[in-house]
């Protein structure tokens, strides 16, 4: 007898489908501290260069709101039992935002307090996080800084910008409701050495090397670019993989072909002139122009990045010298974007407009 298929659930699926409606566009406008304590530089650097698009489950969207949402239960666990919780900036009534000197580095805090039994004069960096059960454990064994690196590094870098000596990590096991506190000391060396790594990556005009050669290394196969940089998966199209585009000061981006710069939407949606970072393309440059990059792929094919090549020539009207009809296609001359050359007689003066080039194939 075959296997009944397992019952619909129609309103699950639309409430997951409605997270997933309401997702954000799945690139971060900075480089996160929460991401720094990645070993893979070139993991990093895809991910500031929005070389893959997060897109997550309503399932995973719904878990990460979870998270979010106990953050003010943890707030208010400290405010019962006397510890003052900042939670917001009281200049901006908003998160507190740290960036770095580029301001294309940082993160946002859970919180700064002060009043903790443990030293009640010492104002702390907060971070708050919840685990199921198996992490919760590793953490209660080993502690924040062996069992979770990235947590360790997002506190060091807080604490680096912010100027406090001291974070206090407050967690949660999901399973049951148990709780871990850890005080963690700032280490300047390890500071300076997150910041450095931050402006590496913000820098960086090609991608780092890989941590590992191998596809079937570890912390390959659960890279999120692990497509890109191991499989040659196309990039995503925008201005932050385009070779004319980098990061500016104060957190800002330039565009080099535009001489503009490029606020967030702009950066998102692109423009016609993109040009793909060169590393970004899975195949051999062997040619370029002014508006375009030629490469032989893996396969042998060869693609071209960038203004659709003109055809060497084109069939058009009679020549009025020699009444030919194939014309070589010339560069163009104040509004005109062509000139149209007999091969028969070497007569030109047919000029097209951009119109009438688009319609013949001659530009894009």
């Amino acid at each position: 007898m075959a296997a009944l298929p397992p019952p619909s659930s129609p309103t699950v699926t639309a409430i997951y489908a409605a997270y997933e409606a309401a997702a954000d566009t799945g690139y971060r406008a900075h480089l996160g501290a929460s991401l720094i304590g990645t070993e893979c530089e070139r993991a990093l650097w895809y991910s500031f260069r929005w070389t893959t698009r997060a897109r997550h489950t309503g399932r995973l969207l719904r878990l990460f709101e979870t998270g979010n949402l106990a953050e003010s239960r943890f707030v208010a666990d400290l405010r019962r039992i006397g510890v003052t919780v900042l939670d917001l900036d009281p200049v901006t009534g908003r998160q507190w935002n740290l960036r770095d000197a580029s301001g294309h580095f940082g993160g946002s805090m859970d919180a700064v307090a002060i009043g903790f039994a443990e030293a009640p004069s010492t104002w702390h960096v907060c971070e708050f996080k919840t685990h199921g059960h198996k992490s919760f454990a590793k953490l209660a064994a080993e502690g924040v800084e062996r069992s979770k690196p990235l947590h360790w590094a997002q506190m060091q870098a807080y604490m680096q910008l912010a100027g406090l000596d001291r974070a206090f990590y407050l967690a949660v096991c999901k399973d049951t409701d148990e709780l871990y506190q850890e005080r963690i000391r700032h280490d300047a060396e390890a500071g300076l050495r997150i910041l450095a790594k931050a402006q590496r990556i913000v820098d960086a005009t090609r991608p780092p090397a890989r941590i590992s050669e191998d596809p079937a290394w570890w912390q390959c196969r659960f890279c999120d670019h692990h497509a890109v940089c191991h499989d040659g998966a196309a990039v995503e199209r925008h201005c932050r993989s385009c070779l004319h585009a980098s990061p500016a000061s104060s957190g800002t981006w330039s565009c080099a072909r535009h001489r503009i710069l490029l606020g967030l939407r702009e950066q998102q949606a692109g423009c016609d002139r993109h040009l793909f970072i060169p590393n970004l393309v899975p195949g051999e440059q062997v040619d370029a122009g002014e508006d375009w990059v030629s490469y032989r792929m893996r396969d042998g094919s060869e693609w071209r990045d960038g203004v659709p090549a003109r055809p060497a020539t084109i069939s058009h009207l009679p020549c009025r010298v020699c009444r030919a009809t194939i014309y070589r296609v010339g560069s163009g001359k104040g509004p005109h974007i062509a000139e149209l050359i007999c091969t028969s007689c070497n007569t030109g003066g047919r000029w097209l407009s951009k119109a009438d080039a688009v319609a013949m194939g001659v530009a894009a």
